[in-house]
């Protein structure tokens, strides 16, 4: 049986969606060198939640009612995907290429499988204990630059990388989290209200913190960023990334996510010079191979 017609859009819209998050980490370093990573993350969410409620009221034309619980939901949502996670992002990345920290938080799925894992009690076997292994070693060479030795030695890497690592806990706390409490919610509607949520906590921090103001000395390139993260990395990413994932189904979508590290090391090589080091050809080889052990589908038998 041939695949819809609609499939070829869904697929290159998927690719696209990769190459926008992936150029979200030349975007973080570059805005990273002139905001804080309060007020970077702060008017970010700020920007995206008021594309994404809109997206909503242009499609539903009205935003859908959530109970007292679902709100709570959101509230962890919010300071776990959005509040910590971004700034974790832009805080690492001012010391983090862009190459390196797409690679370490292309572990993600794996971390996130594990504490499903331990916390849900999802089933393994052998091929992903395996993939698990191999990926979280990947990003161990990745974090200590070629020297995974060092960790005995009571070396972590640099705080840098360590930032990075708080987006990959981050995001898995979001991730099951959102499995957990938000089975009755659209994806589209439950990313619009955390980043809302999590847009809010954010302002009021910057606020409080000092920091809201320093955007008015923001460059061209700065604004373009914003507007980039915003946009593309936010709003049209994660509609078309939930349109691939409601047409192709999950399984097959979250493949398209080892496309994001693949980007962000292109364009951190082109456009901001960065080098391409054995440490990451070998880590990204250990996390790629554990990442398809993971997700490759197990043959019954005949």
């Amino acid at each position: 049986m041939t695949e819809p017609t609609f499939s070829a859009s869904v697929h290159i819209r998927l690719v696209l969606t990769m190459i926008f998050w992936g150029g979200t980490f030349v975007a973080g370093r570059l805005l990273a060198e002139e905001l804080h990573p309060i007020t970077a993350s702060t008017f970010r969410f700020v920007l995206a939640s008021a594309m994404l409620l809109s997206a909503i009221l242009i499609r539903d034309k009205k935003l859908p009612s959530l109970t007292k619980k679902q709100w709570g939901a959101m509230a962890l949502l919010g300071m776990t995907g959005v509040f910590a996670y971004n700034i974790f992002f832009f805080t690492g990345l001012q010391t983090v290429e862009a190459g390196r920290a797409s690679l370490i938080i292309a572990v993600n799925p794996v971390i996130t499988t594990f504490f499903a894992i331990l916390m849900f009690g999802e089933r393994s076997n052998l091929r992903r204990s395996i993939g698990m292994i191999l990926s979280v070693s990947g990003a161990l060479v990745v974090i200590s630059r070629g020297h995974p030795a060092t960790f005995f030695q009571g070396n972590i890497g640099g705080v840098g990388e360590l930032y990075i690592v708080g987006c990959v806990i981050s995001w898995s706390a979001y991730t099951l989290i959102g499995k957990k409490l938000l089975k009755d919610i659209a994806p589209l509607v439950a990313v619009a209200y955390s980043c809302s949520v999590g847009a809010f906590f954010l302002l009021i921090t910057a606020l409080f913190s000092g920091h809201l103001f320093e955007i008015e000395g923001l460059s061209t390139v700065g604004i373009g960023c914003l507007f980039y993260f915003a946009f593309f990395g936010t709003t049209l990413g994660f509609i078309w990334f939930y349109d691939g994932v409601k047409k192709l189904g999950a399984s097959r979508a979250v493949m398209y996510v080892n496309l994001v590290p693949v980007s962000g090391i292109l364009f951190g090589t082109l456009l901001l010079g960065e080098q391409l080091e054995r440490s990451l050809i070998i880590g990204g080889t250990l996390v790629f191979s554990g990442i398809y052990l993971i997700n490759q589908r197990q043959t019954k038998p005949k």
